[in-house]
């Protein structure tokens, strides 16, 4: 299926595809209120943070002349709801993990994660210097919106199960919480995997609705409560190691703007960005450390698992093959993540380790 498949068949495209088809925008004069909606639970460790920072910083630099009323999720709409609210208008803008949204279009994973995918610097450098922004406008324009990265979680715990991991088979009908193309890889190893918002995980948890989940790292996780459930911590997992949160508007409305908003809402998804990234790598290795002394078991799976989780992530990745775009996305991403991994590696991935042997 090629882009010009999903705008001729789907109600939503068609909307894109007029709004775009519009002439030159008439912008809105004097004071002005966009509503946001977010994926997330209001006060959500880091997660939350992103959005109200990016919504803070844009009624600040406009000087109030553009105002963001923040709604968490489910106090307008739903978690997994506000994609359609804002295409359809009910909302101006939202603040989530765009993986959430692989049944639009599975390019989207993209621009939060893909098992095996780029760290946070990687990203980056694909999409600020490379085509990555690009490529999220194009992907956005076919639902009518136009999006920007506006937080990132750092690379992502592989998380808490209710016992250990000693093989790819320990993954048989395992209850599992993980989102994106991530889940689909280990449904692959033959997990159940549940897609549940995060302000709902805890509880699924502690009932035993679930086995086990992935959430982000030490320090959301322990902020959410996970170790007064299970002991067993993997801290590092295939499914997310550099997420990106995304902020959308719906184009008709972004369009409408001034360029001087739209140039603030850009500097505002930028900086929340880096501020966020630096928010949870910041407290991780402390959260961390509270956790080991809590009891929590630190553990890493065995190579069997990786290897294991390789051929599911390919066998993920490659059953979208033959759509245009996400080739075309997916083979630049690739592209740019080798390109970036083979300075990292030879530059601050070399220093690291003599830092790590010298230093002690």
């Amino acid at each position: 299926m090629d882009r010009r498949s999903f705008l001729k068949n789907s109600a939503l495209g068609g909307t894109a595809a007029a709004a775009t088809a519009l002439a030159a925008p008439a912008y809105a004069q004097g004071n002005r209120t966009l509503t946001l909606v977010t994926t997330w639970g209001r006060g959500l460790a880091g997660v939350h943070d992103a959005a109200q920072r990016a919504a803070d910083s844009i009624t600040a630099m406009s000087g109030g002349s553009l105002t963001i009323d923040l709604k968490a999720a489910g106090e307008l709409v739903g978690a997994f709801e506000v994609f359609d609210a804002v295409t359809s208008g009910q909302a101006d803008m939202y603040h989530g993990a765009d993986y959430y949204f692989i049944n639009q279009h599975p390019a989207y994973a993209f621009f939060t994660s893909v098992p095996f995918g780029m760290s946070p610097q990687e990203l980056s450098n694909w999409y600020y210097n490379g085509e990555g922004h690009k490529l999220h406008s194009e992907l956005g324009e076919i639902f009518g919106l136009k999006s920007f990265l506006a937080g990132n979680t750092g690379p992502q715990a592989g998380g808490w199960f209710s016992k250990e991991i000693a093989g790819p088979e320990d993954f048989q009908g395992l209850k599992f919480r993980m989102p994106g193309l991530g889940g689909q890889a280990l449904g692959k190893m033959g997990a159940s995997i549940q897609n549940l918002p995060g302000a709902e995980v805890y509880q699924a948890l502690a009932s035993g609705a679930i086995d086990g989940t992935e959430w982000i790292g030490p320090w959301a996780d322990e902020k959410a409560g996970f170790q007064e459930i299970t002991k067993f911590y993997y801290t590092a997992g295939m499914h997310e190691p550099g997420a990106g949160l995304s902020l959308a508007t719906n184009l008709d409305v972004f369009n409408s703007l001034s360029p001087e908003h739209q140039k603030i809402i850009e500097i505002a998804a930028a900086e929340s960005h880096q501020w966020n990234l630096a928010q949870f790598m910041n407290n991780n290795g402390a959260a961390l450390q509270r956790l080991q002394a809590g009891g929590v078991k630190v553990l890493e799976f065995p190579d069997t698992v990786w290897d294991a989780m390789g051929v599911a992530a390919i066998e993920t990745m490659d059953q979208y093959a033959g759509d245009e775009l996400y080739d075309r996305i997916r083979a630049d991403y690739n592209a740019s993540m080798e390109a970036s991994s083979g300075w990292i590696q030879k530059s601050e991935g070399a220093y690291r380790a003599q830092r790590d042997r010298v230093m002690g």
